[in-house]
């Protein structure tokens, strides 16, 4: 039976990065992925930003790993020439009430290290974009984007180089303790044969799957995975070229960032992602454990008939967009751990100390600044496998 130190499940974006980092400390890393390609699911279907940190609690996961792994992933993208653009964002408000919560946001930021935000006035933010409407506006020019296929390409061939491996077809199917390690049993697509094998570290970045790898594994206490709950975001494109240089972002919605316009490294916006609540929280996918998943619920649609709704909501930053130039574009869903109206939960990067589960690193509700956050995710699960 083949063995490897590390068996990482998942090749999106943060699994990536987590078999990268592992890989450079001298470990021997097996990456499989029950899609035929990495980074076909939530790392895909996103606005690609790179966030500056503001919307994070103090304190928090997001906020520490967002603003840490801001700065590493913009020197990974010029070290490894992956396209991105530093930006800068707008976050706007209307009205007196809406200038409270942005203030609100932007003390909160700077408490947790976003050292280079400023407030501006309705007229100082229109001087900087023209088209925008609003009555103050908070500027944060280290926001940007990125290709997110072009990074995740660019961190496979890292890890790979050191000596990684991908496995797509692939999903963890069972996992039992054994020796030192896990037995593993890996699930394979048509045509192609299942096989076993021994790892000392899982390590759990199946995104969407995360709570049904989780369960398929042998002895994980059910009273450690936590309830996922599904929000699907929309984004449709604009026909033609927007007026802005930035990024424009509303305040925070309930269960996402509000409809924000975001552009591609072709200068091309787009708007989203609104937040639809797919089911009740469930603790694994139905059909147990394994990222070959049985959500058959599912689906990347985009209803057309959002359209009204999505113009109305841009409209309060954006009150020259004219109508019938949104066209649907694609959409995402996010793994999340809170439910419609409570507070956005924090990631959970939860190894043995927090568990007690030995040999295994789970991390559940990956969603955004995931992809921001993604090298520095990937240090902290590091220190945990391999520590220094």
């Amino acid at each position: 039976m083949d063995s490897t130190d590390v068996l990482v499940v998942g090749a999106g974006v943060v699994g990536l990065a987590i078999a990268r980092a592992l890989a450079k400390a001298g470990l021997e890393v097996i990456v499989i992925e029950r899609e035929p390609r990495f980074g076909a699911g939530v790392s895909s279907r996103n606005s690609e930003v790179i966030h500056a940190g503001l919307h994070g609690a103090p304190g928090s996961l997001k906020a520490r790993l967002c603003v840490r792994g801001k700065h590493l992933l913009y020197e990974f993208c010029k070290r490894h020439g992956v396209a991105y653009r530093r930006c800068g964002k707008l976050l706007v408000a209307s009205g007196a009430a809406e200038e409270a919560q942005l203030q609100a946001l932007m003390q909160r930021a700077q408490a947790h290290g976003v050292d280079d935000l400023s407030l501006l006035d309705g007229a100082a933010a229109r001087r900087l974009e023209p088209a925008v409407a609003c009555t103050a506006a908070v500027l944060s020019p280290s926001s940007g984007i990125v290709d997110s296929h072009g990074l995740m390409t660019a961190l496979l061939g890292d890890a790979q180089a050191h000596g990684a491996l991908l496995a797509c077809h692939s999903s963890l199917a069972a996992a039992y303790p054994k020796g030192s390690g896990w037995h593993v049993q890996v699930a394979t697509g048509p045509g192609a044969m299942p096989f076993d094998l021994h790892a000392r570290w899982l390590v759990n970045a199946a995104g969407l799957q995360a709570q049904a790898v989780a369960a398929a594994i042998e002895g994980f206490p059910a009273a450690a995975i936590p309830p996922r709950y599904l929000a699907k975001g929309h984004y449709f494109s604009l026909a033609g070229r927007a007026p802005f240089q930035r990024l424009i972002y509303p305040l925070p919605a309930d269960g996402g960032l509000g409809v924000h316009l975001t552009l591609d490294l072709g200068g091309q916006a787009r708007f989203g992602p609104d937040v639809e609540w797919l089911n009740e929280p469930v603790r694994k996918a139905a059909g147990a454990g394994s990222g070959a998943s049985t959500d058959k619920t599912l689906n990347y649609d985009v209803d057309d008939s959002r359209i009204p709704a999505f113009e109305d909501a841009v409209r309060r930053y954006w009150p020259g967009l004219p109508t019938g130039v949104m066209t649907p574009a694609y959409s995402g869903i996010r793994p999340k751990l809170s439910g419609p109206g409570r507070s956005a939960a924090d990631f959970c990067i939860a190894g043995p100390a927090q568990h007690g589960c030995t040999g295994v690193v789970h991390l559940f509700g990956i969603e955004s600044p995931g992809l921001t956050a993604c090298l520095a995710i990937a240090e902290q699960v590091a220190e945990i496998v391999a520590p220094q």
